[in-house]
């Protein structure tokens, strides 16, 4: 119990990132926790516990994501009449903007950026909790810097429908 206590906040934490959605990510985060309740018996490297539950979590992420494409809400905020400080202004857009961004990548380059950009995991174990080549974590994660580029100079750019008002 005190593991899941423990360790349950920062997986909440990875599955949150990786997926977007506060209740896709509870979710993941129980199927996980009693994967690993389940499997932990079978665990024959005890030091080597913190990799593979992130592994179980972005495993559950990936089941999560797949169920949830079939319907995936499409939210924008609102402007208010309101006036706001220029620097919040600022900061909620920014934010709003790479938001929108990392929405647009895949389960698996979302994987990539949140272990080794949140976690701060080099890509060696990257590439081990995730069970894949290093390669293809170094692969993935050009992809998603390349696809968040993209969405966030795609948003940038006037639309027609903004140059004709």
């Amino acid at each position: 119990m005190s593991l899941a206590v423990a360790f349950g906040d920062r997986l909440h934490a990875v599955a949150h990132r990786i997926l977007r959605d506060t209740h896709l990510a509870e979710d993941a985060t129980q199927h996980a926790l009693l994967a690993i309740w389940r499997d932990l018996p079978q665990l024959r490297e005890p030091a080597r516990f913190e990799a593979w539950a992130y592994r179980v979590v972005v495993r559950a992420c990936y089941a999560e994501g797949r169920k949830s494409r079939a319907w995936a809400p499409n939210l924008r905020l609102l402007e208010t009449d309101e006036p706001m400080a220029s620097d919040a202004t600022h900061s909620v857009h920014d934010r709003d903007q790479l938001e929108r961004g990392f929405r647009r990548l895949s389960v698996d380059h979302r994987a990539v950026v949140v272990l080794h950009h949140y976690l701060d995991l080099p890509l060696s174990q990257v590439a081990q909790v995730l069970d894949v080549p290093e390669g293809t974590v170094r692969s993935r994660l050009h992809y998603a810097m390349r696809g968040l580029r993209a969405a966030l100079e795609a948003d940038a750019r006037p639309t027609a429908q903004g140059v004709a008002q």
